[in-house]
């Protein structure tokens, strides 16, 4: 799919391959309250003092609930050929469970409308992190009773949007709404307990499984997935103890998911690991994996940036061999530090860039799990933009980071890897969780005290990428 002209740098991709951009519900709507929108556990967490950054909140956001129509125009401007949004499930069902909210589907049938009149294809996400805070109320993720709750809501949204949306994605990174939500407590409901993150890990897992046929009977022609985010975990050195520290790092991102998914059962490795945290796995019920390694219509997959590691008990050795060693681990049951490599490039997330672990990712996936199509849906890096004085965003750092992720997307596809399409994180500056107002992935800038939008330079790089269907071959530090 390369010229065959050596000094031809651009790289083409297949011709029907899918450009997009993403956004999240609570990162972006705002109207927290308006129109029978219930409380989310994001509501709850933004609001708590001290759990994200400066206090910020998702009150407001990007006002997105009042200004779709001018972010439907940007993305018909930008030519994208689908946009991956997420519904927010309190906006469907105020409780978690009973009574529907139609001014929350209208919300977002006005959104499926607005992109079908601009000839851009509706990529729905039905979790993207905000559960109803009653649900948590009465344990959430960790309790059966949520994963249950869900397929009804799902059932719901099928129902209302399922005639103009086929491709649904059951759940955005369950990693995070677990492990970050319930283990290490960075993320809402802001709970510290290993034992309930793994309960979390296996409900919303569970989640995934129940919908998944209720969309495919509700829905004709439904293409379903899941949407894990996923690294390239590499060992600091080749030291036994080092290896073994980046196969644990490796089975609690990665395996977790994977394995149940794609092969039906839970990594023997970790399931040893968490056996003495209750309830933990304890949880997983007869026929419950049957329902979880359901074949899928595709995979999405959320990358950032690879990870190296060692052994807590090397982290001497490390710093030795000249690497900044991480003081610290959010999940200290692992026993391993991050390692950094002094002179690296770095995103403002303190995220090592090296695209080339997107390619290693992308093909060990079509080695070890499957060839189903796969999706970028999220792919970005945040920086610390500001708008120049003669009123523009010179992000040139972000298009260099989109430049050499997209061309090791192509490094994939040239492997034999069944990847359809890319969707940029993200479209708009937005509420980054923890990190609150403080952190812009967007390719768009938002002004937030007005809500003003401007397209940056990464806008109309992506904008020419995708009217070319071409990147132009960059090697990523660290090398193919």
């Amino acid at each position: 799919m390369t010229s065959s002209n050596s000094n031809d740098r651009t790289r083409h991709f297949p011709p029907e391959f899918l450009w997009g951009a993403a956004t999240a519900s609570y990162q972006i709507e705002g109207s927290a309250t308006a129109d029978g929108r219930g409380p989310s556990i994001w509501d709850t967490f933004s609001h708590t003092p001290g759990a994200v950054w400066n206090g910020d909140n998702g009150d407001v956001a990007c006002d997105h609930y009042h200004r779709m129509n001018e972010d439907l125009d940007l993305m018909a401007d930008l030519g994208i050929g689908a946009y991956r949004f997420s519904v927010a499930w309190p906006r469907i069902i105020p409780d978690g469970t009973g009574a529907v909210n139609q001014a929350g589907l209208d919300f977002y049938r006005r959104l499926v409308d607005g992109l079908r009149d601009r000839g851009i294809e509706p990529t729905l996400t039905l979790y993207h992190w905000d559960l109803p805070q009653p649900l948590e109320d009465r344990g959430g993720w960790t309790v059966r009773s949520t994963a249950e709750a869900y397929a009804h809501y799902v059932e719901v949204v099928a129902r209302a949007l399922g005639d103009d949306v086929e491709r649904w994605i059951t759940l955005n990174e369950p990693w995070c709404s677990s492990w970050l939500g319930y283990g290490s407590g960075h993320h809402a409901p802001g709970i510290h307990d290993i034992g309930m993150a793994a309960a979390a890990n296996h409900h919303l897992l569970l989640a995934h499984g129940l919908a998944m046929p209720i969309l495919r009977e509700t829905v004709a022609g439904a293409k379903v997935g899941i949407t894990l985010n996923l690294s390239d975990h590499r060992p600091g050195s080749d030291d036994p103890l080092d290896v073994a520290a980046a196969r644990r790092a490796d089975g609690n991102l990665n395996r977790l998911f994977l394995d149940p998914i794609f092969h039906g059962h839970y990594p023997e490795d970790m399931l040893a690991h968490y056996s003495s945290y209750s309830p933990g796995f304890s949880v997983v019920r007869e026929g419950d994996l049957e329902l979880i390694s359901r074949p899928l219509d595709f995979l999405g997959v959320n990358y950032y940036s690879p990870a190296t590691v060692v052994d807590e008990s090397r982290a001497t050795q490390a710093r030795t061999a000249g690497y900044i060693v991480a003081t610290g681990d959010q999940f200290p049951d692992l026993r391993l530090r991050g390692l950094e490599t002094p002179g690296r490039d770095r995103t403002a997330m303190d995220w090592e860039i090296q695209a080339a672990g997107l390619t290693a990712l992308l093909v060990r996936i079509r080695d070890e799990y499957t060839t189903v199509p796969i999706y970028i849906t999220e792919n970005g890096a945040a920086f610390d933009d500001y708008v120049d004085p003669n009123g523009h965003v010179l992000d040139f750092n972000r298009v260099s980071y989109l430049q050499e992720h997209i061309s090791a997307v192509h490094d994939a596809i040239d492997a034999g890897v069944n990847v359809q399409g890319y969707f940029v994180w993200s479209l708009l500056d937005n509420f980054e969780w923890a990190f609150g107002y403080s952190r812009r992935f967007g390719i768009v800038w938002v002004d937030f005290p007005t809500g003003a939008r401007l397209p940056k330079e990464s806008f109309r790089w992506y904008r020419e990428a995708i009217a070319s269907n071409t990147v132009q071959y960059a090697r990523s530090p660290g090398g193919h």
